[in-house]
């Protein structure tokens, strides 16, 4: 029989360090995908603050709580990131093996992204989201107070790594000039 492992997204191409910046792979416990039915958002916003310790958020935000985070992740959609969701009444699918996780550090993050992405990344706050694109890869974006954390299916993790790199490159090298 055949032993199987588990590897990461983006195992053996992180962590990259460029200047002061640093893309480094963020291994999430779980990642849900809450899909409230219509009209039950206020009993899902409850049943996740015991279970999470934190609502449905806004549109583009995140909330942090004591056992894991709620963002918005598209119309009607929040991903609960390492947190148990619990019974809700809402579609509910785990996402865990289909993302790929890394965080943007250091303080040319926003230049790095700049050159890949048509967000105005000055305009974003501490616990932003916006779903974009890096590169021609569909993403998920975090304002973080360090940098950002990106999110992009599975498959485009090469793919991501490799573009952020290059861009992390570029910034760092126009840092030294």
């Amino acid at each position: 029989m055949v032993d199987l492992i588990a590897k990461s997204p983006a195992e053996g191409l992180l962590p990259v360090t460029h200047g002061d910046l640093t893309l480094r792979e963020l291994v999430h416990d779980s990642i849900t995908s809450v899909a409230p039915f219509n009209g039950k958002e206020k009993t899902v916003s409850t049943a996740l603050k015991r279970t999470v310790g934190a609502g449905l958020p806004d549109v583009g935000r995140l909330l942090a709580g004591d056992k894991g985070e709620v963002l918005w992740s598209g119309h009607g959609q929040y991903f609960v990131l390492n947190g148990k969701v619990g019974k809700v009444n809402a579609a509910v699918t785990d996402q865990s093996d289909a993302w790929t996780c890394v965080a943007l550090e250091g303080p040319g993050a926003r230049d790095v992204l700049a050159r890949l992405c048509p967000l105005n990344f000055g305009a974003m706050n501490e616990g932003d989201v916006a779903r974009s694109l890096i590169g021609h890869m569909s993403a998920i974006i975090i304002a973080r107070s360090d940098g950002y954390d990106l999110m992009v299916f599975r498959a485009f993790a090469k793919t991501l790594v490799h573009e952020v790199a290059q861009a992390m490159r570029s910034v760092a090298a126009q840092a030294r000039l």
